[in-house]
């Protein structure tokens, strides 16, 4: 199963936001269809193509408050910077926020890059540091996520932020609000989680 999606490309975009080289990666085909049990294992599934908030899933996990580390709030323009092609939908001049997610006791579970319309952020992030979903869910903001893309593959930086070997599994969606696109988010979590959820996959053979 390889299904491909188009990546944005732009000569002069930003390169300092934690992309994986992908090994695999599947569009949205393969996010409603579900990936076999033996490429990816059931309660991992449910967390990389689940609709619900990550934020919340980490927290039920662990048993901890999920805080956030808050590494990079940079304004980008109109530059595509190395997004998934979705960024289009996203308004523009738009502001890129690079965060980590973690247990309040400093253990890193995930890491997040976010875009969006830099005129709009404070309207939605009011408290920059706070989760993206605790911030919405203050505002009682009713938000569909449309996860449009899943990968598997390396990244050195985030295998010594999450001091984990990969391959890792990510995903990126859009946040819509009213009908509208609010936001990109693209997400990666690291293999620590495992100890919650077992391991990613039935056996051991790889995405191919």
């Amino acid at each position: 199963m390889t299904s491909t999606f188009e990546l944005a490309t732009n000569a002069q975009a930003q390169t300092d936001w934690h992309a994986l080289n992908p090994l695999w990666q599947g569009d949205e085909t393969v996010v409603k269809q579900g990936l076999p049990h033996d490429q990816l294992s059931p309660a991992w599934q449910i967390l990389l193509l689940g609709d619900g908030s990550p934020t919340r899933h980490l927290q039920l996990l662990t048993r901890e408050p999920t805080e956030v580390d808050v590494i990079d709030m940079s304004p980008v323009g109109m530059d595509c910077d190395r997004a998934p092609s979705l960024i289009r939908y996203v308004p523009g001049p738009r502001l890129r926020r690079q965060v980590w997610l973690r247990t309040a006791s400093g253990q890193r579970l995930a890491y997040a890059t976010s875009w969006w319309e830099a005129s709009h952020v404070d309207d939605y992030l009011e408290n920059r540091s706070l989760p993206i979903w605790a911030s919405l869910a203050r505002l009682r903001t009713e938000l569909y996520r449309d996860i449009q893309g899943l990968y598997y593959g390396h990244s050195a930086a985030l295998a010594e932020a999450f001091e984990q070997p990969g391959p890792f599994w990510g995903r990126h969606y859009l946040f819509w609000h009213h009908g509208k696109p609010l936001t990109l988010i693209y997400e990666v979590f690291s293999p620590y989680l495992m100890r919650y959820l077992g391991p990613m996959r039935s056996h051991t053979s790889h995405p191919s």
